[in-house]
């Protein structure tokens, strides 16, 4: 099966996890996930399934959006709650100018060094697994963008947040760097991805109701570690019966900045055989979906002279 869905992802589970449950739900080894969520983190985490795994590279440079609460007072090892505290603990009671000035800094482009219980590599070793071993862990800082960063409420030593960032940021970093801004200290309380590209919450979908739609609910809940069994009991969204095609995001509305050009039999064999096609009403697109029918996208196709196209990227039938 080819295609794209989105899960919900629940806390307590790496984004890695939740690829190996939803092969086992699926029954298909091809899946793979469209930017990594950190274990403690919720929310929409899209995946690829079959060919459509190939459309991982059009991901690459994808915006996502947050909202999440930071905790105000100390820091620790991993920027986030499930850390140990390296800094003592201190009394505060932040106010929201102060907040909101702070906050500014951290608006617009800027460099930022990642968390050192993370996934950047060092010599081919990923960070975290050196900061487990209490090797010592040098990250260079990277440029990333926050275009969006809004302070929605301050609650004493918890702050609660919403950001729009650019691939690459660490939501972790942010929190811990604010805390060194206000000298007090500070750590991820809690994070949930509301959207990521073209995706949100609205197209997401828990485990559950994906084993539900598959038809292997019991099985998925026989097999189902402990820490997903308390994810489970805390998920409080009905299971949803649906046909599972229907659980798949609509190839139409994947890549919504590419047009969409329906080829007759034809062109179609001719893309699959990665020769060109002429497509006249598309002459101004740098790059189209291609389609042989409503639902079965075969092909990414680039503009290569005039109003000939050639497909970059062929992803055969769904």
């Amino acid at each position: 099966m080819n295609g794209v869905l989105i899960i919900d992802k629940p806390a307590g589970l790496t984004s890695h996890d939740v690829v190996n449950r939803v092969r086992r739900i699926l029954q298909q080894r091809s899946v793979g996930h469209l930017g990594t969520l950190d274990p403690m983190a919720t929310g929409v985490l899209p995946l690829v399934t079959g060919n459509f795994t190939r459309l991982a590279q059009f991901y690459v440079n994808s915006e996502k959006t947050y909202e999440g609460v930071i905790r105000f007072g100390f820091s620790t090892d991993t920027y986030d709650a499930e850390g140990e505290p390296t800094s003592e603990p201190k009394d505060v009671n932040l106010q929201s100018d102060e907040l909101e000035s702070v906050a500014a800094r951290f608006r617009g482009v800027l460099n930022q060094t990642p968390p050192p219980f993370s996934a950047k590599k060092i010599k081919g070793v990923p960070a975290y697994k050196l900061a487990r071993k209490q090797k010592e862990v040098t990250l260079q800082p990277v440029q990333v963008e926050i275009k969006q960063l809004e302070i929605l409420r301050v609650d004493a030593d918890l702050v609660y947040f919403r950001a729009r960032v650019t691939s690459g940021t660490y939501m972790r970093s942010v929190a811990h760097d604010m805390g060194k801004a206000l000298g007090c200290g500070a750590h991820l309380q809690s994070l949930r991805r509301t959207t990521a590209a073209e995706f949100s919450l609205s197209d997401a979908l828990t485990l559950e109701q994906l084993a539900a739609a598959a038809g292997k609910f019991c099985v998925a809940r026989a097999s189902t570690p402990p820490i997903m069994e308390a994810a489970f009991r805390e998920e409080t969204a009905p299971v949803i019966l649906q046909p599972l095609h229907e659980v798949f995001i609509h190839p139409r509305k994947l890549l919504p900045q590419l047009p969409c050009v329906t080829a007759d039999e034809l062109s179609a064999a001719r893309i699959r055989a990665g020769r060109t096609v002429n497509l006249p009403e598309l002459s101004r697109a740098r790059q189209v979906k291609v389609f042989a029918s409503q639902r079965d996208l075969i092909a990414i196709a680039t503009r290569v002279a005039g109003t000939l196209f050639h497909a970059k990227l062929v992803l055969g039938v769904t």
